[in-house]
């Protein structure tokens, strides 16, 4: 189990990493073809002006803290939204990507449940102030 968690740290934080650098870098050559409603998705976000960069920053903040393992159930818990919004572009709208998604929610939920216990205080019924 701690090598497991272990590679999947390791390979989450490396994903979000280079992703999220190359947001900013532009280090990985890609040829944007998408049309409807992926075009759309993408523009809307892209014209928000604020959200790509602010989810690129979480995602190399969230893969330095991975890589080196400090504050890793914490970022495991912020990269969670992005693990699924990934997972469902890539299923619904560019369904031949559909194994990044795969990747990054499975290695999500894994990191969840083998961090389950540092995750206890949160799910409270009711809290006492």
């Amino acid at each position: 189990m701690k090598t497991a968690t272990v590679i999947s740290r390791v390979v989450l934080g490396l994903i979000y990493l280079i992703f999220g650098l190359d947001f900013f870098l532009h280090f990985i050559p890609y040829q944007p073809n998408h049309t409807g409603a992926t075009a759309a998705f993408k523009s809307g976000l892209m014209a928000a002006g604020y959200f790509y960069p602010m989810m690129k920053f979480l995602q190399i903040t969230g893969g330095i803290s991975l890589l080196i393992n400090r504050y890793a159930p914490f970022s495991a818990v912020v990269l969670f939204p992005i693990s699924v919004n990934v997972f469902l572009f890539h299923t619904i709208l560019v369904p031949s990507g559909w194994y990044m998604g795969v990747i990054l929610l499975g290695t999500n939920l894994f990191l969840g449940y083998a961090y389950r216990t540092y995750y206890q205080s949160m799910f409270v019924r009711k809290a006492e102030v």
